[in-house]
């Protein structure tokens, strides 16, 4: 038999360990904090140094006497203590542990109302904010510098550690969104509320919800009920479809606020209108309605530019929706209406914005809109491609040079429906294929010629559902392009780099595994197992 023999000074250390009460059964070697900047977005500005902050029994979340803050200290509680296994009080005593801060524009710097400090040291960690969202937002970044598996939802060995030294924050541009169609295929409340938290997680602020479709009408409009009774019956391939009562759409409204994300509601008009056409005759132009569509194809509809009634129901529509929707914003589509003459579709442009500043909202719409005449503060959302002919980008461009604001989803960059390869299951491949590098590698400030870089307000990434069914297939189109287009809009252009970035983004499947979120695992990415 093999004997083991140990040296008196390992033997002393193993009685110290014993006398300790500590086992080295299954003893993990000796825990490093992530490093301060691995986090997605890449923060403005990081400055490591000092020793660790370590999460323990005895750590309280300290906040403000403020209603804002002591909301983002129970939010931060709720992810912390399942894993942690800790009771992580929330209180508004003491200094140490970790303090959350509203209102010090001084402490916070110049980080405007999305930004953060963040101060890390052995006594504690401290986010200082001007405001809430920026506080929010500070919560993210500490939820990334801690191991993955803080975001389970039991039990979890730690050591929790938080690396040392400070991070100051703010974003690049105000608007950093994502859009869900819900039109095509139709998803419910709880649904929508896992991809916002998703969202949250990125630091992205707005929820563009494509409300209606050719395949459904899915918002609840009292003055034309038929709309969402009968137009939102179905979707893309026969399904029983779908659509919110307005109180399903104000608690989206209220879960996307708690997470500083903004609803962009959006009605499609004058093309994609069939299930609003199919659902009232009048509204055709020639008094019959179409049977409801289940297909994919567009451009076939349109509503009847000359009859008054269209300009009532666009008015009613836009009055309801305005009154239980407290964002900015009002999306009135514009895009591929091939059913529409020019000069009607003009027409139509130049008599619905004015509705739309009538109920308190500015315009957005797609960027065909500047083929109209964009009313003063409008924003056109590009949705074209690299190649895209030079007269349409020109378009777009005078309108940007004339005060249109914009914001830049360029389909073969940033559409999340479209395929990863030729292999991949889901999605479409009309825009070309996207796979993680291409979605992040190029500027939204320089992206679009003739364009100055003062009216980039930033980007989207739409999420088009013709081949999203479930929520699993939005998890895995989103992810892991979703967390570049948030930095994108969020880093600055000088910290945009695809070789140090995608070891980042390497560092963020661990904690998709322990969220549940499924994702492409691209071959560009060096994920962790690899």
């Amino acid at each position: 038999m093999r004997q083991h023999h140990r040296t008196p000074r390992l033997l002393g250390t193993l009685l110290l360990v014993a006398a300790a009460g500590i086992s080295l059964v299954g003893a993990a070697p000796a825990a490093t904090p992530r490093p301060l900047g691995q986090v997605v977005p890449a923060p403005a500005s990081v400055h490591p140094g000092g020793s660790p902050y370590r999460i323990t029994g005895d750590t309280r979340i300290r906040v403000d006497d403020t209603r804002e803050a002591r909301r983002v200290g129970e939010y931060l509680a709720d992810i912390l203590r399942p894993s942690t296994g800790y009771r992580l009080p929330v209180t508004t005593h003491g200094d140490s542990g970790i303090r959350l801060r509203i209102g010090s524009k001084q402490a916070a710097g110049s980080a405007g109302d999305e930004g953060y400090r963040l101060d890390s040291g052995p006594s504690g960690v401290t986010i200082t904010a001007a405001r809430p969202a920026g506080l929010f937002h500070g919560v993210q970044t500490l939820r990334q510098l801690l191991p993955a598996a803080v975001e389970k939802d039991s039990a979890q060995r730690g050591p929790w550690l938080v690396a040392g030294g400070t991070i100051e924050d703010s974003p690049r541009y105000a608007y950093r969104g994502a859009m869900l169609d819900v039109s095509r295929h139709f998803f419910t409340v709880p649904q929508v509320k896992r991809y916002i938290d998703e969202l949250a997680l990125y630091k992205v602020n707005k929820l563009h919800l494509h409300l209606s479709d050719d395949q459904g009408w899915r918002i609840a409009i009292d003055s034309w009920p038929r709309l969402a009774e009968y137009g939102g019956s179905t979707q893309v391939g026969g399904g029983t479809g779908g659509h919110y009562t307005k109180a399903d759409y104000r608690e989206i409204v209220r879960y996307a606020a708690s997470r500083y994300l903004e609803v962009v509601p959006e009605i499609d008009m004058p093309g994609h209108t069939n299930a609003a056409l199919a659902s009232y005759d009048r509204l055709n132009c020639d008094g019959v309605a179409p049977p409801l569509y289940t297909g994919t194809d567009v451009g076939f509809s349109s509503l009847c530019v000359g009859k008054q009634v269209t300009y009532d129901f666009v008015d009613d529509v836009i009055r309801e929706l305005a009154a239980i929707t407290p964002g900015k914003y009002l999306h009135i589509g514009g895009d591929e209406a091939h059913s529409t003459s020019h000069a009607d579709y003009v027409a139509f442009m130049d008599k619905v914005q004015p509705v739309v500043a009538k109920y308190g909202k500015t315009v957005v719409g797609w960027h065909q809109l500047t083929g109209a005449h964009p009313v003063k503060g409008a924003i056109a959302q590009y949705w074209g491609l690299d190649d895209t002919g030079a007269q349409e980008k020109d378009q777009v461009a005078q309108a940007a040079r004339n005060g249109t604001g914009l914001v830049l989803s360029p389909a073969d960059r940033v559409y999340l429906d479209m395929k990863y390869t030729a292999d991949t299951p889901l999605g479409q491949d009309w825009a070309g294929l996207v796979e993680v590098r291409r979605s992040y590698d190029w500027n939204p400030g320089d992206y679009l010629p003739g364009a100055p870089a003062s009216a980039i307000r930033g980007v989207e990434a739409p999420l088009w559902t013709e081949t999203i069914v479930t929520g699993a297939d939005i998890d895995v189109m989103a992810f892991p392009r979703l967390p570049g287009v948030a930095e994108l809009g969020w880093s600055p252009a000088s910290t945009h780099d695809w070789d140090t970035y995608r070891v980042r983004l390497a560092a963020q499947g661990p904690r998709w595994d322990a969220l549940g979120i499924g994702y492409y695992r691209s071959p560009q990415v060096p994920w962790p197992g690899n």
